[in-house]
């Protein structure tokens, strides 16, 4: 019997000790195949989204980008730096546009969107969730890739402290109305 052939990675993490932080993080090379978030001093490593997932992703992008007032920009995968110790990607956001380095300032994020996976599921529904709403990002978009049509859920953070449910998907198809600043449709049936 033959031993396995030793894989080969193009990049890996540096050995590190202590917490991360964000000067570390960003000077990490840039590596194509991965996520690396930073959630206090911790990184949260997830592997790129499916054919399937970035086929949602781009449905959502392009739905609020096409509706999306002057105002307001729609955009994939931007480094959002919640606090000191806290960069997360979300798969799509709504921000206001800012003058703004690599990282983009929490204060310009409308909305975040997330497309469950599942290497993301747990993160995505518990830990973001819960990040987002204490950064006080409004809107927090979730959409699941169940077998039929996907479902999606926009929830809002208002002058409570956790999100609540303010619209879900019907066959597939979310529709955003007041109080989100904008009408938007998306259809996510691929």
């Amino acid at each position: 019997m033959a031993a396995p052939a030793e894989a080969k990675a193009d990049f890996l993490l540096p050995v590190h000790e202590g917490p991360w932080t964000m000067e570390d993080v960003l000077a990490l090379p840039e590596d194509h195949s991965q996520r690396i978030e930073l959630v206090d001093g911790m990184l949260l490593v997830s592997p790129l989204g499916s054919y399937s997932h970035q086929r949602l992703v781009g449905r959502a992008f392009a739905a609020l980008n096409g509706a999306c007032p002057k105002e307001f920009e729609a955009t994939v995968e931007l480094n959002v730096e919640l606090s000191t110790g806290r960069l997360v990607i979300p798969d799509f956001t709504v921000v206001e546009p800012c003058d703004a380095g690599v990282t983009f300032p929490v204060e310009n994020v409308l909305l975040v969107g997330e497309v469950l996976s599942k290497s993301t599921r747990m993160a995505d529904l518990v830990t973001k969730r819960l990040l987002y709403a204490e950064a006080r990002v409004s809107y927090y978009l979730i959409i699941d890739p169940v077998p039929g049509a996907p479902v999606a859920t926009l929830y809002l953070r208002d002058d409570r402290p956790e999100y609540h449910e303010v619209a879900r998907s019907v066959n597939g198809v979310l529709t955003f109305e007041p109080p989100f600043p904008f009408p938007a449709t998306i259809d996510l049936n691929v």
